[in-house]
């Protein structure tokens, strides 16, 4: 990866410093680059640049006081709660993520904020990320679809958006500090891939540098990142505004391409940038290139919609969040087809604390004050018709209801009989007694939201273990339980699922998540989540397990490219529930699978099209999502055993087919080789297949894809095999070779002899070049190195 040294003044921005702006003074300008307060920015009224406001999302607003400032971790006013990116990304919905997003644009812009902090496009290396419920997916691709759609839905409605968290945030232990120490391909394949994709294409506003340093340097100051790549490889052209808190040298930042500082600390910085530019160290054009970006953003004409009163659009929001939340749940198991519930079998109990008090959002900046919240035992008891849904809370909660005198909780005291008891013990008796006159159980169980939030990893995926306590004893008294999970992060379902006939990953799905549960257990909505992530066995599987959270300062990201999926089907573990992985109440086949090559050349040319026909088979109206994965035996560089490349979804009543298809760019087969210094497209038959998960192969194809030159300068420090296999001094060498004279002694049919080949193949051509019984000599090597140049055949010697 070429680290270019840091330029003085950035040349790829466009923006151009006004008069107004010109006539503003130093200090003027610096303070225009950082906040005034937490959520706003300073103002220029001599150069007509108004303050604007910013505000949490990024699957709601969590707003600020009416100056822009806070007083904790809430909102101050209400705003609608949708499911946060752990559960939006398992819809694999993009037009469902776009209407979110248009609808938090909505809300935003009826308060006054310019600017919606997120989506959160970070990649979830590894399940014990405390953020995890912020993002999306394991998976680059998916992550950039679903963020994209919602930068696409936030500046349609006439805010901007800012993405985050760039780059390679993938955890909260030490992450004001840490250093993420990634190679340059995973770096490019997998941590900038989803950043690289909603740049270029969706053009967002803003984006935000994270808290963290990369290979040494932290983000706010690095200048590769930050100028090289975004903007002058991809073309950025908006502000880059700081995590809050995370800039620690305010020049360097500066220097390197960071615009805004967050949130407003007071004067210091500001007087340290002017004074860096008076003393000659920071050139002044830097600054001004940074206000110039700002001031564009800031003079950004207020949307359509910013009269508009915020509560007149709770209703609607509230029903777009409702179905937003029945997209998202995953049906992860159903043996004997448990689900959905039949109200006419007899009574239903319902335990778990977490069906009154519902998780339905992560912890920490992102929490939004809801305009109402709903509970699934409500929506089960409405939904029942009739039959009767007994409740027992079976666990208590911190900050649940008094379910029992909380100075008991886990204090033995004796009942009638002597037997010492907890206040844990009477409830999980209690539950079990319910379960007993039951016909089916629905257990609801799940991480308390003091065990997930930003600022600190998990330590472990297990469920708390009052609630594997309560979950053992019920399953022995009956077997006819669903469990229904609430978790902002991975859990581990191992062993205990063996036993339990229907599961559902609920994750956090907002304030409306209680009426979606209901509606899917009783089968009012089919479920057709997909998993984005995959749920491991034990955590001991993950392949990021042994370098995670890192130590002394640093976090060495050693899978490499072989991050979730791609790690556990490439070692071949086996898992609880695979990637992609989702379950329906209907069936549907799938046939027809059609791979049709693209004719372009460039790396966003189409380099083929994939469809596929899928027909409902069963009896309800479904909804089926297609994956299709692509891989390349023998490749020359190691590759996952299958990568997403595209997705469709389609929805279809009982005998009904569609024919759904996906476009796919060089761009997205192509591998960042760390030789080239680029992408590449490696040419060969690569496998295409259609998919219901990463482990569920329905139809397989084969694509022809013709490879991109290589622009690297062969030299005699090039081993044997590399220099075989390029393009032009591979034949050039062959050639040079097959023209001696083998009789001689000379060694023509070096070539011809598996055994010397592969002797030789990791050996650089100079070295053989020196050997005494070489066929070639260093005057050979040099020609041969000056002809593959030029593409032509060398002189002979």
């Amino acid at each position: 990866m070429r680290q270019p040294s840091q330029p003085d003044v950035p040349d790829t921005d466009t923006a151009t410093t006004s008069p107004h702006l010109a006539a503003l003074s130093l200090a003027e300008k610096a303070a225009l680059t950082s906040g005034r307060n937490d959520f706003t920015t300073e103002a220029a009224p001599a150069a007509d640049v108004p303050s604007f406001l910013l505000a949490d999302g990024p699957h709601g607003l969590r707003l600020p006081r009416p100056d822009g400032s806070q007083a904790a971790l809430r909102s101050e006013k209400a705003a609608t709660c949708f499911p946060p990116a752990v559960a939006l990304g398992s819809s694999w919905d993009v037009d469902l993520a776009r209407r979110v997003a248009a609808a938090i644009g909505a809300e935003a812009a009826a308060h006054g904020v310019k600017v919606v902090l997120g989506p959160g496009i970070n990649i979830k290396r590894s399940p014990l990320c405390g953020r995890n419920f912020e993002y999306f997916s394991e998976d680059p691709l998916l992550a950039a679809e679903l963020g994209g759609a919602m930068v696409r839905g936030l500046q349609g409605a006439g805010v901007g958006a800012c993405v985050k968290h760039y780059a390679a945030n993938n955890q909260e232990t030490d992450r004001m500090r840490v250093s993420a120490d990634v190679d340059p391909r995973p770096l490019r394949e997998i941590y900038l891939r989803a950043f690289e994709r909603i740049v270029r294409r969706d053009r967002p506003w803003s984006v935000m540098a994270a808290y963290n340093g990369l290979n040494g340097t932290p983000v706010t100051e690095h200048t590769w990142l930050l100028t090289d790549v975004l903007r002058t490889e991809w073309g950025f052209d908006g502000v880059v505004v700081s995590d809050w808190g995370a800039v620690v040298d305010r020049v360097a930042a500066l220097r390197a391409g960071l615009d805004l500082q967050m949130p407003g600390i007071g004067p210091r910085p500001d007087e340290e940038v002017a004074a860096a530019v008076a003393r000659g160290e920071l050139p002044e054009a830097v600054l001004d290139r940074a206000v110039a970006r700002l001031a564009r953003l800031a003079t950004r004409p207020d949307p359509s919609g910013a009269d508009t009163d915020p509560e007149s659009l709770h209703e609607a929001h509230h029903r777009l969040a409702a179905e937003a939340a029945d997209r998202c749940v995953v049906l992860l198991k159903n043996d004997g087809g448990l689900l959905p519930l039949d109200p006419s079998r007899g009574a239903v109990a319902v335990i778990g604390e977490l069906a009154r008090t519902p998780r339905y959002q992560g912890g920490g900046s992102s929490q939004v004050t809801p305009t109402r919240l709903e509970n699934v035992l409500d929506h089960l008891t409405e939904l029942s018709d009739g039959a009767r849904v007994d409740f027992a809370p079976g666990y208590t909660l911190p900050g649940g209801p008094d379910v029992a005198d909380p100075a008991e909780d886990g204090v033995a005291s004796a009942d009638d009989s002597g037997t010492q008891t907890t206040a844990d013990d009477r409830l999980r008796a209690q539950a079990v007694r319910l379960a007993c006159a039951a016909d089916t159980t629905v257990l609801f169980l799940g991480l308390p939201g003091q065990e997930e939030s930003e600022g600190f990893d998990r330590d472990h995926l297990d469920l708390p273990e009052r609630q594997l306590d309560l979950l053992r004893a019920v399953l022995e008294v009956t077997s006819r339980v669903v469990v229904v999970l609430s978790n902002g992060g991975v859990v581990r379902t191992s062993p205990w699922d063996e036993r339990v006939p229907a599961l559902l990953e609920g994750w956090l799905l907002g304030q409306a998540g209680g009426g979606a549960l209901a509606r899917v257990l009783f089968g009012a909505v089919d479920p057709s989540g997909r998993l984005a992530e995959t749920i491991p066995l034990r955590l001991q599987d993950t392949p990021s397990h042994l370098s995670f959270p890192g130590d002394e300062g640093h976090v060495r990201y050693g899978e490499g490219v072989f991050v979730g999926y791609r790690g556990y089907d490439a070692r071949d573990t086996p898992v609880a529930y695979p990637f992609g992985h989702g379950l329906s109440y209907t069936t549907f086949a799938w046939t027809d699978l059609a791979v049709t090559p693209g004719t372009g050349a460039e790396l966003d040319d189409t380099a083929a099209t994939f469809a596929v026909t899928v027909t409902n088979t069963g009896s309800r109206e479904g909804r089926e999502v297609v994956q299709f994965y692509t891989s390349l035996p023998g490749s020359a560089v190691a590759r996952p055993v299958r990568e997403l490349r595209g997705f469709a979804t389609v929805e279809l009543a009982p005998g009904e087919s569609g024919r759904v298809s996906v476009s796919v760019r060089r761009r997205d087969l192509a591998h960042y080789s760390v030789r080239e210094d680029a992408w590449h497209v490696e040419g060969g038959g690569y496998v295409v297949e259609a998919a219901a998960s990463s482990r569920d192969v329905r139809l397989s194809g084969t694509l022809e894809v013709t490879g991109d030159p290589s622009h690297v300068r062969l030299t005699g420090r090039n081993t044997l095999t590399e220099w075989l296999a390029h393009p032009v001094g591979g034949p050039l060498l062959a050639e040079r070779l097959s023209g001696l004279d083998t009789t001689a002694g000379d060694h023509g049919g070096l070539l011809a002899d598996p055994a010397v080949l592969r002797f030789l193949a990791g050996v650089p051509l100079d070295v053989i070049a020196d050997f005494p019984v070489s066929p070639l000599d260093r005057a050979d090597v040099t020609a041969l190195a000056d002809a593959a140049a030029r593409g032509a055949a060398p002189s002979s010697s």
